[in-house]
């Protein structure tokens, strides 16, 4: 699709808007058409002492019979009020352009965030947040600049150079031909200056996208940066990266200047030579001063449309690169759409089943290789392995944040791609090790698990989450702002927080990811004493580093380098798996699976089917 087409699209829904714009753009172009004649007519027939033409008497007859002073009086009148009525038009009609530029930046943020959203987790994990946030806040002006900047005024300028084109055919017809003399000369400069602008607005856009992202990531590792002492560093980092920008933007400036010398330059000459030649036909005689002063006013009500135009050159560039940018991203592939047989989740009870799963960000290397388990309403699923085992992407399989590259994902006896995405999203609870929390209060937050959910509803799942007197001791209790990212909370509070948000949305699948890695061992037992009592019907599933966690497990899967090596009961496995001997043993003396070597390290102590290992020096530990 063209940019004409594409951002025709977006002013299509407001057409009746740019109807009355452009009928407002006739008025005032007639406007402008007839205020000059006023000048000519004072000129020519009140100072020069010339009758009235015949046209005017013809349709203002009284006219012919006022004195000078009389019709002079009334002409600068008539003159004025033709002049103010312009400017209402034009006043008017641009209030509209604005309107309709600012209505189309909103749609296309709109639109551009929804997308956004629809894309796959994967192309978030692997592109710039800050390039995301910085098209969705500059280059979406690109629509309201190719409207406001763009469109109109070369609209607007159109008009003008045809209206004026067509009076000053009647006035003189060399006059209008060497008006148009200058078009040629616009062209080569426009041809000239327009691909490099294009190429300089481009860097210039790239070059502020990375100044944000490196704005952005200071910001966001403020914590680290003032830890190790390197603001001075940073401060550098930024200040290299603003030069680049100042740079680029200086030498974008410079060209646009140059352009608009060049046409300004252009114009000027056009009408110097329209005077030249117009003060030739005044002294022989064909032509009057009056009407010079008239061909001299619509060369400006031409020309002026052209200068602007030239003068906003390097906005409508760089709208055209945002344009792109933002098209490029549109274009980009979201998720997997439902087909169009998908079914409602609504009735899932929670039955999940791993089929010979594989999974690949690249599609190269294996994050997942041939995983096959199963997950019933009512069990514990605990998935265990090292760091880089698989484990998150495993779960994140369930709610289809990533599709398996091979295999299936069923649930309740179906493909998971059966289901349509946002109703099998609505049956499933993700708690992540550190939950996002979002800006609002502390009932806000819990309640986005049930956007409905009434205060005694939020205050039950805070309480099942052991949060409850935590939030009673904030000043406002539940009534608390959230600061950002919940930065004024512990992580175990933020975590507590995320998880009475899953038990608030009761769904029947629970995932979750480390959930208590942040909280206190007290803390710990209380939130796992709450979730024994409501899993009950529930599948939950959870990655687990902490002995007590695995121990509660219905159903243990090892994972090691995106295999399941090992699965079943505790007891079982610490009967015949010798990695899961190995990793309870570790996290018996508090030893976390995340410590390098485990794969080869020995069993160096027997560990009895309660899982106790028979040293006395050591009692069982957590980690995190």
């Amino acid at each position: 699709m063209s940019l004409i087409r594409w951002t025709a699209a977006f002013l299509r829904p407001h057409r009746a808007r740019v109807g009355v714009i452009l009928l407002l753009s006739v008025a005032e172009i007639g406007l402008n058409a007839a205020a000059p004649w006023a000048l000519t007519l004072i000129v020519d027939s009140v100072l020069g002492g010339r009758p009235l033409p015949d046209s005017v008497v013809a349709i203002v007859p009284p006219l012919a019979d006022l004195g000078a002073v009389t019709l002079l009086v009334l002409l600068a009148a008539a003159g004025l009020a033709l002049q103010v009525a312009a400017e209402l038009a034009r006043i008017s009609h641009t209030q509209l352009e604005t309107q309709v530029g600012q209505r189309v930046v909103h749609e296309l943020r709109n639109r551009l965030l929804a997308h956004l959203q629809a894309m796959p987790l994967t192309h978030h994990l692997t592109h710039r947040t800050s390039d995301a946030v910085y098209r969705l806040d500059a280059d979406t002006y690109c629509i309201n600049d190719l409207v406001t900047s763009g469109a109109f005024p070369i609209v607007l300028a159109g008009l003008h150079l045809t209206v004026m084109f067509v009076v000053l055919l009647t006035v003189d017809a060399t006059l209008a031909v060497l008006a148009l003399a200058v078009a040629p000369f616009l062209y080569l400069c426009l041809r000239y200056h327009s691909t490099t602008l294009l190429d300089r607005a481009e860097q210039v856009k790239t070059l502020e996208s990375g100044l944000v992202e490196r704005a952005y990531e200071t910001l966001r590792s403020i914590a680290a940066i003032k830890s190790y002492a390197r603001e001075r560093h940073e401060l550098d980092r930024f200040a290299g990266a603003g030069r680049a920008t100042m740079r680029a933007r200086v030498a974008l400036t410079w060209q646009e200047s140059l352009f608009s010398l060049a046409v300004t330059a252009v114009t000027l000459a056009g009408t110097a030579l329209i005077l030249v030649v117009g003060g030739l036909h005044v002294l022989d005689g064909t032509l009057t001063v009056g009407r010079l002063l008239l061909v001299v006013a619509y060369l400006a009500a031409v020309y002026d449309p052209i200068s602007a135009i030239a003068h906003t050159v390097g906005t409508l560039q760089q709208a055209v690169v945002s344009a792109r940018r933002v098209r490029d991203m549109l274009a980009l592939r979201p998720e997997t759409p439902d087909a169009k047989d998908a079914r409602d989740a609504g009735s899932v009870a929670g039955h999940v089943r791993f089929e010979e799963v594989d999974f690949s960000y690249d599609g190269s290397r294996r994050v997942l290789d041939a995983v096959g388990f199963e997950a019933r309403p009512g069990e514990l699923v605990a998935i265990v392995g090292p760091t880089g085992a698989g484990k998150t992407t495993l779960v994140h399989l369930i709610p289809r944040l990533f599709e398996p590259t091979s295999g299936r994902v069923v649930i309740d006896g179906l493909d998971a791609r059966s289901y349509r995405l946002r109703s099998l999203r609505e049956r499933i609870a993700l708690v992540p090790q550190d939950p996002v929390l979002f800006e609002g209060t502390v009932a806000d937050n819990i309640r986005y698990g049930q956007l409905d959910a009434s205060d005694a509803e939020v205050e039950a799942a805070a309480r099942a989450a052991c949060i409850h007197d935590t939030v009673n001791r904030l000043p406002l209790a539940y009534a608390t702002p959230v600061a950002e990212a919940g930065k004024t909370l512990s992580g175990g509070e933020r975590q507590r927080l995320g998880i009475a948000r899953a038990l608030l949305k009761d769904a029947p699948i629970l995932i979750l990811d480390e959930p208590t890695s942040a909280v206190d061992t007290l803390a710990e037992a209380a939130v796992f004493d709450s979730l024994r009592r409501l899993r009950e019907g529930r599948t939950t599933l959870v990655i687990a580093h902490r002995l007590s966690t695995i121990r509660d497990a219905t159903h243990i899967l090892v994972l090691v380098d995106g295999r399941i090596s090992a699965q079943g009961p505790h007891d079982a496995l610490l009967a015949s798996s010798a990695l899961y001997r190995r990793m309870w043993e570790r996290l018996s003396r508090g030893v976390s699976l995340d410590e390098p070597g485990l794969a080869d390290e020995p069993a160096t102590a027997p560990v009895s089917q309660s899982g106790e290992r028979r040293v006395a020096a050591h009692g069982p530990g957590t980690t995190d």
